[in-house]
């Protein structure tokens, strides 16, 4: 595996996310008007925080990527425990479900059990947001030439606060995804749809199937909703002509603008490499070392 590559999973998900963050919720108009492209790191905005501040989407990937370094391999148990340590240490931003389950995991929940339960007692339109999806990346570097192991633990990753099959599937084409673009896949998305689409929801499959032929769909959808912010991420992260570009467009759709530029950042990442993120968007992620280090475990992870 290039290592570059690698590492591009964990600093383009970051960057997407940090560039994102202070734009979260607004429209594209608006973004538009005060920033024309965003593609420089900005301060404040929504959570007001510092340039460069990473959000959950970040938090948790780096979760799931300690423990695998950690664990020498997935244990969802131990993820699930670090999500709760992060949990408690007070997260400015955190999503609905996920803020459900982890309550549930606190009050003795096992790790399998607490999303489940949340997801059963959410209604159709609030049961399968992308706060899986945003964090899960880092698993496709250990287990990239795995497809069986890793579509199992993607969806094992989910499960723990998001048990929709539409969320958990959507991890599992995003990772096998970004899976062949470390190993130089040609089509990796309608390798990863092929791989998983005779069991995955229809809806997931319906609207991926025109990116994995090339096509663009009429309407690219910003909301927390997984199968769109899938969507519109691989979109962006699969056509774009550069890793800044594919990030810069994401974020600058407004919406939920740090998740989905997490998720294009990651396949945007895996595509072109670390190499290629802006030095200016590096400078301004105090998680940027760690990232790094992680990264380059991750590959050594058996």
């Amino acid at each position: 595996m290039n290592p570059d590559r690698a590492r591009g999973v964990m600093l383009g998900l970051a960057c997407g996310d940090a560039l994102g963050r202070p734009v979260e919720f607004q429209s594209a108009p608006a973004i538009q008007r005060e920033h024309g492209r965003l593609d420089e790191m900005i301060g404040h905005g929504t959570w007001n925080q510092p340039a460069g501040t990473i959000t959950d989407d970040t938090e948790q990937a780096l979760c799931i990527a300690r423990s695998l370094v950690e664990q020498q391999g997935f244990d969802p148990a131990d993820v699930a425990e670090r999500f709760v340590a992060w949990f408690d240490s007070g997260p400015f931003d955190i999503g609905g479900m996920t803020r459900r389950s982890l309550d549930r995991l606190k009050h003795g929940d096992a790790w399998d059990e607490a999303g489940q339960h949340v997801w059963e007692q959410s209604r159709e339109g609030q049961n399968a947001g992308n706060g899986s999806v945003m964090r899960c990346a880092p698993l496709a570097v250990p287990y990239a030439t795995d497809w069986g192991r890793l579509a199992e633990i993607s969806r094992q990753s989910s499960q723990i606060t998001h048990a929709d099959p539409r969320c958990m599937d959507g991890c599992a084409v995003l990772n096998l995804t970004v899976a062949g673009l470390l190993e130089g896949a040609d089509t990796p998305l309608q390798d990863a749809l092929d791989y998983i689409s005779a069991d995955a929801p229809g809806e997931l499959v319906a609207a991926l199937e025109p990116l994995a032929r090339g096509d663009t769909p009429a309407a690219l959808e910003t909301s927390g909703y997984v199968v769109y912010s899938l969507q519109t991420a691989l979109h962006d992260g699969l056509f774009a002509e550069s890793a800044e570009e594919a990030i810069a467009t994401a974020v600058s759709r407004g919406g939920d603008s740090d998740t989905i530029g997490a998720i294009a950042g990651a396949v945007a990442g895996a595509r072109f490499g670390a190499s290629t993120l802006p030095d200016r968007w590096l400078a301004a992620i105090d998680e940027v070392d760690e990232l790094e280090s992680l990264a380059t475990q991750l590959v050594k992870v058996q």
